[in-house]
């Protein structure tokens, strides 16, 4: 049945329109009054709708019966990631969201291409939220991630020294551990933050500022993979 991102309160009997990239996603697949839907607003589970008017620009459903439905992984996966350039950010948040992560965090760092401020900034986080929620719509995903404001990764780094999540830097430095050798010392419930570099990876600076703020360094093997590759790699490992 297709899906729909609502970000509104619902409850069985409530008719509303709509917010619009919804609507707009009901008229582009044609649907017609009477056709059942399927809605989430991120809160969790999911609630069955049926269409009651198609308008020129705007689309009125009645909602019916909530089901409580989850397939977001037990442990909560975070992602921080110093921006692929081109489209391969685009992928790596569609690929991240389908698999379940939590919550995305783009960084700038040193050997980063793309570089976003100011408005600029915004329209692409606005841009891959929405790359989030359609992922989701497709994939089945209740929950959608959140797209964090792009930050810098020596600030970021400040913020991200507390808290109880296992934090990992995907390294190639010496010392690195396998990182399927550290999610096994861990409980299988403990969030993990993850943090990757872009293209060229993390300078030695940054790398060892990740370390100084409490991350392990940690190695997805000997070969060298893409930013976006090394990030969905990590992040599958732990949703395992």
């Amino acid at each position: 049945m297709p899906r729909f991102h609502c970000p509104v309160p619902l409850a069985a009997g409530a008719e509303l329109e709509l917010p619009s990239a919804a609507a707009r996603h009901v008229q582009v697949l044609r649907h017609q009054p009477g056709d059942a839907i399927t809605l989430f607003n991120g809160d969790g589970g999911q609630w069955q709708a049926t269409v009651l008017r198609m308008g020129r620009s705007d689309v009125a459903v009645r909602v019916d019966a909530f089901e409580a439905v989850e397939r977001e992984p037990q442990r909560p996966v975070h992602l921080a990631v110093g921006m692929p350039a081109n489209e391969r950010m685009d992928w790596l948040v569609e690929k991240a969201a389908e698999l379940g992560v939590a919550s995305l965090q783009p960084l700038h760092t040193a050997h980063s291409v793309l570089r976003l401020n100011g408005e600029r900034a915004q329209k692409k986080r606005d841009h891959w939220q929405s790359v989030a929620v359609a992922a989701c719509e497709q994939c089945g995903g209740n929950r959608v991630p959140a797209v964090l404001p792009v930050g810098d990764l020596a600030s970021w780094l400040r913020e991200a020294a507390d808290g109880a999540a296992l934090r990992c830097v995907l390294s190639l430095a010496e010392g690195s551990r396998p990182l399927g050798e550290v999610l096994r010392e861990a409980p299988a419930d403990r969030p993990v933050l993850f943090l990757s570099g872009p293209e060229g990876g993390l300078s030695p600076q940054e790398d060892a500022a990740a370390r100084s703020a409490g991350f392990l360094p940690v190695t997805l093997g000997p070969r060298v993979l893409r930013a976006e590759t090394a990030a969905l790699a990590a992040l599958v490992q732990a949703l395992a």
